[in-house]
């Protein structure tokens, strides 16, 4: 049987299923446009400060979607989540130069389309990482409301019933 409390926290945070269907709509919607983005301003200026520039203003967009979206926090988001979300994002733009470089040592001239189905599959493996990293971490609920309460019993009043007394010699009985 399940608690108004627990009701309510079920409530406020989605289930894990939900929320990471909602983690792909708003970050997956987020990191594709973001992908455009990243190889129309890498015309213009070096792709890793590309991949910078976008990194950081979708890693913004996107913790305030998930914090009022994704996971259930309700609100905006506070100076605290966005700084664990720069990091979990700073270790996706790792990941993402990383297979970039890679494409690049490997194909001495990589097709947009090549570029992009690189770029999306790394992000998209670093997305799964943030996802644990944003539900576990950063927009886990207050941690006393997470940890379950532990109810003492109520004391058990009970009555004594008189029994039959012994057929030897009568003893007294001392009921406290």
């Amino acid at each position: 049987m399940e608690t108004a409390q627990s009701q309510e926290k079920e409530q406020a945070q989605p289930a894990a299923f939900t929320a990471f269907a909602r983690f792909v709509l708003c970050g997956g919607g987020v990191g594709i446009t973001s992908s455009f983005a990243v190889a129309a301003l890498a015309s213009w200026i070096p792709w890793v400060l590309a991949n910078a520039l976008i990194t950081v203003v979708s890693t913004l967009l996107a913790t305030e979607l998930h914090a009022r979206f994704t996971f259930g926090a309700g609100g905006r988001t506070t100076w605290r989540q966005h700084a664990q979300s720069a990091g979990s994002a700073a270790a996706a733009y790792a990941v993402t130069c990383v297979a970039m470089l890679v494409l690049q040592q490997m194909v001495a001239a990589p097709g947009a389309v090549l570029e992009q189905v690189v770029y999306l599959s790394a992000s998209a493996l670093a997305g799964v990482a943030r996802f644990a990293v944003l539900r576990l971490v950063v927009f886990t609920r207050n941690r006393s409301q997470a940890v379950p309460t532990v109810r003492t019993a109520r004391p058990v009043h009970t009555t004594v019933a008189p029994t039959a007394a012994p057929a030897g010699p009568a003893v007294p009985c001392y009921v406290a």
